[in-house]
């Protein structure tokens, strides 16, 4: 039950014949427009039978009935699956509907309409480096190793718990960038320098921050009432990481008021503009 004052949540939903990944994208990029409304969302991935399409608009033409007009995207690209998802009496913002027959007519060619294209295997080189980059990112995860740290595209360095994994783990798996992060420690923040196993590697560095209250709060939920979650220092830790990433010209970002989507964005943009200047 909702207690929440002001009006409920709108119910969202995610249709699919895959993982859903691109419906719940582009739907969130549109929803994060209207940040005075609650969403409840829900993702249905896997929808690949008129069968299973037609349980769906079962579900959807329920929370119709509900009292809140609920809202869903579809990506499902199978013709037969998207009419029956199209019966519903719900809104239904079809992205594939919207834009493949203008894709089509440009290309003048028709799209094959076969489920599971996007986040299927495909290009299988392009498949192998995102596996062999998500392998290397759990090796090298929270500075766990420190071997080969050479091969790493970027090294995320950052005090513990400012978000350094979820976006390690993004970058390899959607982007196939070969990441490793390391945690900055007590000892490492005796000197302006980057710690030893990291020097000579600063080019291929990005820093991470937090504000002190953010970090404070997630780290009371892993080590509630400790030295290591107090206020204090988590506010002397962010301090003093500052001041090393500033002394070395390593590029920062604010994790508290950015996601992994836009933090990983601004990670490769950064470091495709380093290449070209490193590569003319």
């Amino acid at each position: 039950m909702d207690t929440t004052d002001g009006p409920p949540p709108v119910p969202v939903f995610f249709l699919s014949d895959s993982t859903g990944i691109s419906a719940e994208t582009m739907g969130n990029a549109l929803l994060i427009q209207f940040p005075e409304l609650r969403f409840e969302r829900h993702l249905i991935p896997f929808i690949t039978t008129v069968a299973e399409a037609a349980r769906v608009v079962a579900r959807l033409d329920a929370a119709m009935d509900a009292g809140v007009t609920p809202l869903a995207f579809t990506t499902t690209a199978v013709e037969e699956v998207r009419l029956e998802l199209h019966q519903t009496r719900c809104p239904l913002i079809d992205f594939f509907d919207l834009h493949m027959s203008r894709v089509e007519a440009i290309l003048q060619t028709p799209g094959q309409r076969v489920a599971a294209r996007l986040h299927g295997v495909g290009d299988i080189k392009r498949y192998n480096t995102r596996m062999a980059a998500v392998e290397y990112a759990i090796e090298h995860d929270d500075g766990q190793s420190l071997r080969a740290l050479d091969k790493a595209d970027v090294i995320l360095v950052a005090p513990s718990r400012c978000g350094k994994t979820p976006t390690t783990m993004y970058l390899a798996l959607q982007h196939g960038v070969f990441v490793a992060n390391y945690p900055l420690v007590d000892e490492d923040f005796d000197t302006d320098e980057l710690p030893g196993s990291l020097r000579g590697l600063g080019s291929r560095c990005f820093g991470i921050l937090s504000n002190p209250a953010r970090l404070a709060q997630v780290r009371q939920e892993r080590r509630p009432g400790s030295r290591y979650a107090s206020l204090e220092q988590c506010s002397w830790e962010l301090r003093r990481a500052e001041t090393i990433f500033t002394a070395q010209g390593i590029p920062v970002i604010n994790s508290a008021t950015k996601s992994v989507e836009e933090m990983s964005t601004v990670i490769l943009q950064n470091f495709g503009n380093r290449k070209k200047k490193e590569n003319p």
